[in-house]
């Protein structure tokens, strides 16, 4: 096949999305012949998109000098900008730097104003949004998106779009951000834009609706994320972060072992050229972990997460807080909240409100559940609501006010049930049935109790479904935590010392059988070792 057959065929690859194709066809017409500055540019594409991104790199540094052979310094100095992204995205501050002042030198050179001007205010409005200055982010990513308009360059335009958008939530105008968020979004699905640029307007859209509390714009955008995904079956870049999002969405909805697979698909995708999505690989886990007991795993998850750059809050202040330390997980949260924006902080106060409360200063928690409260009426959505109102029935009880607690909590649970979100519907009505039993209705609040018990058993919450059978027990009707007259039999004979064998020749069962209503006991009480069940037996009568 001939150099120009090739430059053909990969052009023609890279317009159908056909990413291996076109690496295949630029990659053997360069060998033969070499490839112009523009179609270089575009192999590069292909290989950082199919996870080549070394490779990637390298290409773009070639268009760049050729760029700059042909005496075009605008290409050149575009190049230069998304060299330095692209270092930006792995982690590589130093040459990154590096490919932005060569950018800015370039497009300094140029007699009169060009597009590129705009692209390289992107990374400095970036760095002013992570420095934790939205209002000078604000600044340059409207002066980008005015060059875009002016100079009809779509990707600017809604690079510089999604970038006011994100400074505006972190000012705390939710409404207004999310507006430009969906206009954003429909430049990217209509297909107006670069592959790269339609990536990263995908996963920051939907992480910012998450950060918003926008649940159902979350949910479509990621569902039109996973269309986009799936159409380039050979593409790498962003499908890691694609399963990061259906990871959160699964652990909201109930199917953890669903979100389980998704956390590792993205850690996958994370090591083989998507690099953005290791945080949230690890994170997604770890929150898991943590709602199924796995403590330990659960930490290291958020280590690993950590190794992103990015703080692993809430999660890992819950995990000290789970280990029963709620002077240190408060030091840790309320750190946290005091460096963070104003939307990071917004996502952090239904933490910050339970671990105050376990901390037992009351006041701190009222405080926090206001500011929750304040943004809920700002920004009336599902999900803000319900967080709002389950986070001040808890501190409504806490501060002795069982009837107040007892309107916001139906009302949140009401909303949760409504949002599909099971895990915070029964947490939410375990604290309704402390509401009911403060206001004396014992047999109401057994039956919340019973109820949150099961749901939070059938989703594998182990430590929350401790905490219901607790509550359970507290008339004397349910010593046994919710186990069963077997299950009861099991923990006895492993109170006396038994070992499985011995436990399954007693009760005519299969060593299996015994496991399985070992794992049962576990989960239902939240306990983690034989020791554990023990110690619960005999603290609890059932060692006689």
């Amino acid at each position: 096949m001939s150099t120009e057959a090739g430059i053909d065929e990969g052009r023609a690859a890279f317009r159908e999305h056909r990413w291996t194709d076109a690496f295949r066809s630029y990659s053997g017409a360069d060998r033969r012949g070499g490839l112009p500055a523009a179609d270089l540019e575009n192999l590069a594409t292909a290989e950082i998109l199919t996870g080549n991104t070394a490779a990637g790199l390298d290409t773009l540094t070639r268009a760049h000098e050729e760029y700059l052979v042909v005496g075009d310094v605008a290409s050149a100095a575009l190049c230069a900008g998304w060299l330095g992204m692209q270092h930006m995205f792995q982690g590589d501050s130093a040459q990154a730097g590096g490919w932005f002042a060569r950018g800015q030198r370039l497009a300094d050179e140029l007699a009169k104003p060009n597009a590129v001007q705009g692209f390289l205010m992107v990374p400095a409005a970036l760095g002013k949004l992570y420095a934790g200055d939205p209002a000078g982010a604000l600044e340059l990513f409207t002066q980008a998106s005015e060059l875009g308009r002016r100079f009809q360059e779509k990707d600017l335009s809604a690079l510089g779009l999604l970038g006011t958008g994100q400074a505006t939530l972190m000012l705390g105008q939710a409404d207004e951000a999310l507006s430009m968020f969906d206009e954003v979004m429909v430049a990217v699905t209509s297909g107006e834009l670069s592959p790269i640029p339609s990536g990263i307007i995908y996963c920051a859209v939907i992480g910012n609706c998450q950060l918003a509390f926008d649940l159902e714009r979350a949910l479509q955008w990621t569902a039109a994320l996973d269309r986009w995904c799936e159409a380039r079956p050979d593409m790498v870049s962003f499908s890691g972060q694609c399963q990061h999002h259906r990871a959160e969405l699964f652990k909201l909805h109930g199917a953890w072992a669903e979100a389980f697979e998704a956390a590792a698909r993205a850690q996958e995708l994370s090591a083989k050229g998507d690099p953005q999505a290791l945080y949230g690989g690890y994170y997604e886990q770890g929150e898991l972990q943590l709602l199924t007991g796995q403590l330990d795993a659960a930490e290291a998850s958020f280590a690993q997460a950590a190794r992103s750059g990015y703080e692993p809050q809430p999660g890992l202040a819950l995990v000290v807080l789970a280990r029963g330390d709620a002077r240190r997980a408060q030091s840790m949260i309320r750190r946290a909240a005091g460096v963070a924006d104003v939307a990071t902080r917004r996502h952090l106060l239904p933490a910050l409100v339970e671990i105050e409360l376990a901390a037992g200063d009351t006041e701190a928690a009222r405080l926090w559940a206001a500011e929750l409260d304040s943004f809920a009426r700002e920004t009336p959505m599902p999900m803000v609501r319900a967080a709002a109102g389950q986070t001040d029935g808890a501190v409504r009880l806490a501060e002795g006010d069982p009837a107040g607690a007892t309107a916001s909590l139906r009302q949140a649970w009401r909303l949760w049930q409504q949002l599909g979100v099971p895990y915070e519907a029964a947490r939410c009505r375990v604290l309704i049935g402390r509401a009911c039993r403060d206001l004396g209705d014992e047999p109401s609040a057994l039956l919340d109790f019973e109820a949150a018990h099961a749901e939070l058993l059938e989703l594998g919450a182990a430590p929350a479904a401790a905490w219901a059978a607790s509550l359970m027990k507290a008339d004397g009707r349910s010593a046994t935590g919710g186990l069963t007259p077997r299950e009861a039999e099991v923990i006895r004979l492993v109170a006396s010392g038994k070992g499985n064998r011995a436990i399954a020749a007693e009760l005519y069962l299969s060593e299996k059988t015994v496991a399985r209503h070992l794992s049962n006991i576990f989960l239902k009480l939240g306990l983690s070792s034989r020791a554990a069940a023990t110690s619960y037996a005999y603290e609890h009568g059932l060692a006689g």
